[in-house]
C-alpha cells in the first residue's frame, strides 16, 4: 500500500495558501513584516511536519507485536487448515 497523490496535493495547497498567499494580504501596519514571517514559517513548518507524519505511515519502522497464539490463529484463519 503506497501513498496517494491526492492528500499530498490537497494539504500542500492548503499550507501554500497559509504560507504563500495570505502573508501578502496582511494590511499595512507596523507589524506587517512580523506577521508575514510568522505565517510563512507556520505554513512551511506545518507542511513539513504533516508530510513527515504522512510518509512515516507508509513504511513504519516498528510493526505490531503479536502473541504466539494470535499469530497461530491468524495463520489458521487466513491459510485454512490444509497445511
Amino acid at each position: 500500500m503506497g501513498a496517494s497523490w491526492l492528500p499530498i496535493i490537497f494539504f500542500s495547497l492548503i499550507w501554500f495558501v497559509v504560507g504563500g498567499i495570505i502573508p501578502f494580504m496582511i494590511p499595512k501596519n507596523p507589524n506587517r513584516g512580523v506577521l508575514q514571517v510568522v505565517l510563512m514559517l507556520t505554513g512551511a513548518s506545518c507542511w513539513l511536519f504533516w508530510l513527515c507524519c504522512y510518509m512515516a505511515q507508509m513504511n513504519p519502522l516498528i510493526g505490531p507485536i503479536l502473541p504466539q497464539k494470535t499469530l497461530f490463529a491468524i495463520h489458521q484463519y487466513w491459510n485454512g487448515w490444509d497445511d
